[in-house]
């Protein structure tokens, strides 16, 4: 419990609570099928891409509006992406791709709300993305290209002395990905929100409180970057794997 002392100076917060997961009704204990809060600001999100897709793509005005202008560009941006990293032969997975980066950049982009939830922040979340990724690409390489799909862990170019070497080494960072993956995303999302609120917590503090609020408008600033550039590079990442998939041979 906070001393008197740590109450009068205004130094009590605790910048990890807002990563705790609540249930949305009551204050029992939280199981696989309760809704919580991470459920609301994941249907949040889905509803907000719902939203800016459908209505920004309505009308399809030659000269078009800010919705119409925004999901163009996720689209072009995201579409091109998939071509140059993975090839003409990767167009067929853009959809699951375009929905995985809207996904990750609306949850990014809403946990910066007032009072909202980021759930970018657990790698509960960010795991299963990143697992659902490594799966899909894995099955990929072996329907498409049946066991040379193996060729990816074999070297070719390089001495045949050290190619098994070479190949426990790509097969062990293989199956780390899912993790990089994942933790990646989580730990920027956290690291970022967690300073912030570090920062707030001594803006009560009146010698030091206009540089409190200076820190935190700095990085709520940066934090939008942030959240854009860890969805593109998750997103590239998948696109890479995806290559991967296709194209296994060195």
């Amino acid at each position: 419990m906070a001393s008197d002392t740590e109450k009068e100076t205004g130094l009590v917060f605790h910048p990890m609570q807002q990563f705790e997961v609540s249930p949305l009704f009551g204050d029992g204990p939280v199981h696989w099928y309760t809704p919580t809060n991470v459920t609301l600001w994941m249907a949040i999100a889905v509803l907000a891409i719902t939203a800016l897709m459908v209505l920004g793509t309505r009308g399809r005005a030659i000269v078009p509006n800010r919705l119409q202008s925004v999901a163009e560009l996720a689209y072009g941006m995201i579409h091109k992406m998939v071509e140059d990293v993975a090839g003409k032969d990767g167009l067929k997975y853009f959809p699951y791709i375009m929905t995985l980066f809207m996904f990750i950049v609306f949850g990014n982009m809403l946990g910066l709300l007032p009072k909202s939830f980021t759930v970018t922040s657990h790698v509960a979340v960010t795991g299963v993305l990143a697992l659902a990724v490594f799966i899909s690409v894995t099955t990929i390489g072996f329907l498409k290209n049946g066991t040379a799909f193996l060729g990816l862990f074999w070297v070719t170019s390089a001495p045949l002395v050290l190619r098994p070497v070479l190949a426990l080494i790509e097969l062990i960072s293989y199956f780390v990905r899912p993790v990089s993956h994942s933790v990646r995303l989580a730990g920027n999302m956290m690291a970022g929100h967690a300073v912030i609120k570090v920062f707030a917590g001594f803006s009560a503090i009146a010698v030091i409180s206009p540089l409190s609020i200076l820190a935190v408008t700095a990085m709520f600033g940066l934090e939008l970057l942030v959240a854009f550039i860890q969805a593109y590079v998750f997103t590239i990442l998948t696109c890479v794997y995806l290559k991967d998939a296709l194209h296994p041979s060195h």
